[in-house]
């Protein structure tokens, strides 16, 4: 089944590796490429521009009718202004979470970087007078490692399954 993603990540460094990341899914499924949750580059240039206000209203339209929100952690995407809106409102509107490490895939010039920290360890809630981290709710990947290609419908999938999607 197609699940219509919001992919998250941290523009300038990572819309190469996320990009691929993206497309790479979509190759498998051309019929359907909104399933995929696109945007095009452009349009973030533009709309990045505006308000605060605006840049919500324009997240929140993206987040409509998706169904889980792929995190796509890089060097630098823990604690980003962006990052942590698209993961608050994702998990407020019910959306599966999954965080997928993508500092191994290469960059336009062939690069990799280093690890950053999983967002998810900075989010948390209470349960039963217990606080539970996102870590311990959500799954992590190494798009690398853990192959991706093969596997992000699965991670997608199992991500909205766990969030009763």
């Amino acid at each position: 089944m197609a699940r219509r993603t919001f992919f998250s990540f941290h523009y300038r460094p990572d819309c190469w590796r996320a990009a691929q990341i993206r497309n790479s899914w979509v190759t498998k499924d051309k019929d359907n490429r909104q399933s995929a949750g696109f945007f095009d580059s452009a349009e973030w240039e533009e709309v990045k521009r505006k308000q605060d206000s605006e840049i919500e209203k324009w997240i929140d339209r993206q987040l409509d009718g998706t169904s889980v929100t792929a995190v796509l952690v890089g060097s630098n995407t823990a604690h980003r202004k962006w990052i942590d809106y698209e993961i608050r409102s994702s998990y407020n509107r019910g959306n599966g979470l999954l965080a997928i490490y993508v500092h191994n895939q290469k960059n336009s010039q062939g690069q990799i970087s280093s690890q950053g920290i999983n967002p998810f360890s900075y989010w948390s809630i209470t349960q039963n007078g217990s606080k539970r981290y996102f870590t311990e709710m959500f799954q992590s990947y190494d798009w690398v490692a853990n192959d991706g290609y093969n596997n992000i419908a699965d991670w997608i999938e199992s991500a909205a399954r766990a969030r009763g999607k």
